[in-house]
């Protein structure tokens, strides 16, 4: 029989594939359901929910004609219950255990692959009574008892079959996971009875905008049975109880339970094959299909994910809708969050995680699965471990940066290297979540450290995160945290800042966020500006190296940062205008901003001797006091240096000294000199000699 219900699927295929393929006979689909029943082999399963996903997917497709838009029912679920209902009716009325069984696992697999239509069925008159009427007929097959369990598990995850399900049905599926004799049967009962209890729960919250209701007692027994369930280590019951687990694993109060349950973490993290690099893994593509890694994944994501991050905008919005909320008396809604899943809480459990070996699981998971889905949310889970600034060692120690790395390949589109497009991938907001973790290790690590010695890694590494920085569904953290992390490879030499210059729209986003009013962002952007002026040669030229219509303005943005209230900022452009000073186009063009704004030589004899533009008032004095920085100083004789160096013509020099020794440059430069005398390697006072002997030269007077 097995050889001919596999005969039967290549046929199914065969026939799909081909452009006349319009509608299943009976004996084809009688082929498709007797292959899920639980007597067929292994081997079988997987061709048979090939064969069905692409069946629902052919009429899906040819049950909507092109170009016509979804209104009202959807014509695919109608066409997928009328090729199939009949048959599943039909079996489930029947008194053979066979058909019945054949029906109800069929039922089961058609929840897996396209739940609207198997939805529709299971809510046709009868099929629920069909149901009951077996348990009645066959009270001794657990075969039969396993696949209403199975059924009522899968039927249990949508809304409108659980509105169908009795108190009965509710009953009995409670007296079937508290037997001893069948786990897995067990592991399925329960499952149904934590879906049904979830999503009870957020039915009855979306209906009168209430509150989910918090874990009873009921939930915590659940619990405790899926924790036996997955240290009793049977692999019938294995994959149901790793699926409750994730379930439960949203509820705060079992959040603390599992991450203070050693044994049981780390029987989970055991779940997921080890394969290391070079090496095969010891089991086949088929046991790691089989292995429930994507519910392990997801335990650990619950676990350990922090609650979202909310914008002023976000945070009102989430007001006005508790306002709305409110009790009809006119008493204020609260909505208190729950204590246990505060970012103290969600720290001490991530670091639990850690100790019990989530990390290495996680970049196994990676690894051995090529789902999207696993991969995505182990991505997510390293993004929310990362948090932790302590963690991220143990992060690299694991692999986590190859895992994400992998995680990221998989999620970005094929570059193509001959096209250009203004027009940035589609990326969903969860997409990202992987490069941000990606640049958290990147920026409180040397990317050596990350992304190891081969050179390779790190230019793989740029395309992501100058994606994140310019993507229109990235935030302003993760914008502020690809430019952290940029900034530091852009340091690794002049070919790592020339290809990140190179990504596309990266100078002009970077060019914007340097106006930010955000203190944070606007110095990260300045500081990977510095760093791509001195490590690439056409950002050098476009911000002033070379003149060009934009590049007067670009200096003038630069002399502007250096004179802002935030260090960094300062040290960073100042930093950047030293090294365009090289320029004698940069020069000219400083010159030229001096002689219209008048603002050039104060702001960096500021840099020099921030005392110089004070009223001599206290407060003034301090504040100069606290702006005071070797850096700045040494930062701004260089760029004076070079300006003054630069002019040739006796006129202009005259000119540019009297102005010097208007903006107290004159006097900033011997208090740079007289403050060396102590130490005559000071970096300062070579370029501050040379100034001070070019002023001379032109005629103003120092005295000390």
């Amino acid at each position: 029989m097995t050889e001919g219900l596999e005969k039967g699927l290549d046929a199914l295929l065969k026939k799909r594939e081909g452009r006349a393929w319009t509608a299943l006979l009976p004996d084809e689909v009688a082929c498709l359901v007797d292959s899920f029943l639980p007597s067929q082999p292994a081997s079988l399963r997987p061709k048979a929910y090939i064969a069905l996903s692409s069946i629902c997917t052919k009429l899906r497709k040819d049950s909507k004609p092109i170009g016509a838009k979804q209104d009202g029912d959807d014509p695919g679920v109608e066409a997928i219950r009328k090729a199939f209902g009949p048959s599943v009716v039909s079996r489930l009325s029947d008194t053979i255990e066979t058909d019945v069984l054949a029906g109800m696992s069929f039922l089961t697999a058609l929840f897996e692959v396209d739940w609207q239509s198997a939805s529709a069925i299971f809510g046709e008159g009868g099929v629920l009574e069909s149901v009951t009427d077996a348990l009645d007929l066959f009270p001794d097959s657990s075969d039969l008892s396993r696949a209403v369990a199975a059924l009522f598990a899968n039927a249990s995850g949508h809304k409108s079959c659980r509105a169908l399900i009795s108190e009965e049905h509710v009953e009995w599926l409670s007296r079937k996971s508290q037997q001893t004799g069948d786990d897995a049967l067990k592991a399925a009962a329960a499952i149904a009875l934590i879906k049904l209890s979830r999503g009870v729960g957020t039915d009855m919250a979306g209906a009168d905008g209430g509150e989910k209701r918090d874990a009873s007692a009921a939930d915590n027994e659940l619990a405790k049975l899926m924790k036996g369930l997955v240290l009793n280590g049977q692999s019938s019951s294995l994959a149901d109880a790793v699926e409750g687990l994730a379930y439960m694993s949203t509820n705060p109060t079992i959040k603390e339970s599992m991450a203070n349950d050693t044994p049981v973490l780390s029987r989970l993290f055991s779940i997921i094959p080890r394969r290391k690099s070079g090496i095969p893994s010891s089991q086949s593509p088929e046991d790691i299909a089989q292995s429930p890694l994507y519910g392990v994944v997801v335990i650990i994501f619950n676990l350990c994910s922090y609650r979202p991050r909310l914008t002023d905008e976000q945070a009102q919005i989430a007001k006005l809708r508790r306002m709305a909320n409110a009790p009809s008396d006119g008493a204020a809604a609260t909505e208190e969050s729950d204590p246990l899943d505060d970012d103290a809480h969600v720290k001490v459990r991530a670091r639990k995680l850690v100790q019990a070996g989530a990390l290495d699981a996680l970049a196994a998971a990676v690894r051995a699965a090529d789902s999207p889905a696993v991969r995505l949310t182990a991505g997510r889970a390293f993004l929310h471990i990362a948090e932790d600034k302590e963690n991220r060692g143990m992060i690299l120690q694991a692999g986590g940066s190859k895992a994400l790395m992998l995680i990221i390949q998989s999620i970005l589109p094929t570059q193509k290297p001959t096209a250009r497009s203004s027009e940035a991938p589609h990326l969903e907001p969860r997409d990202i979540e992987p490069i941000q973790a990606l640049a958290k290790l990147a920026i409180t690590s040397a990317p050596v450290q990350v992304f190891g010695p081969n050179e390779g890694a790190l230019f793989d590494a740029i395309r992501p995160l100058a994606l994140m920085l310019v993507h229109p569904t990235s935030n302003l953290l993760q914008r502020f945290e690809a430019l952290m992390a940029l900034t530091n490879l852009a340091s690794q030499g002049g070919e790592v800042a020339e290809r990140i210059s190179r990504a596309e729209g990266l100078l002009n986003k970077v060019e914007l966020l340097v106006l930010e009013d955000h203190v944070l962002v606007r110095r990260a952007a300045t500081e990977l500006v510095c760093n791509l002026v001195g490590g690439c040669e056409d950002v050098y030229n476009k911000f002033g190296g070379q003149k060009t219509p934009t590049s007067k303005s670009k200096l003038q943005v630069l002399i502007a940062l250096c004179d802002v209230d935030d260090l960094q900022t300062r040290l960073a452009a100042s930093g950047a205008v030293a090294t365009l000073t090289t320029s004698p186009d940069a020069c000219q063009s400083l010159l030229e901003l001096q002689r219209e704004r008048k603002r050039v030589l104060p702001v960096l004899g500021n840099l020099v001797d921030p005392s110089i533009s004070t009223t001599g008032e206290g407060a003034d004095d301090e504040d100069a006091e606290q702006r005071a920085d070797a850096g700045l100083a040494h930062r701004g004789v260089v760029c004076i240096r070079n300006i003054f160096l630069s002019v040739k013509d006796s006129i202009t020099r005259t000119e540019l000294a009297t102005e010097a020794e208007r903006a107290g440059i004159v006097r900033a430069l011997v208090g740079v000199v007289q403050a060396s005398s102590t130490n005559s390697e000071g970096p300062a006072l070579r370029p501050a000699a040379e100034v001070l002997k070019w002023l001379l030269e032109s005629g103003v007077q120092i005295t000390a």
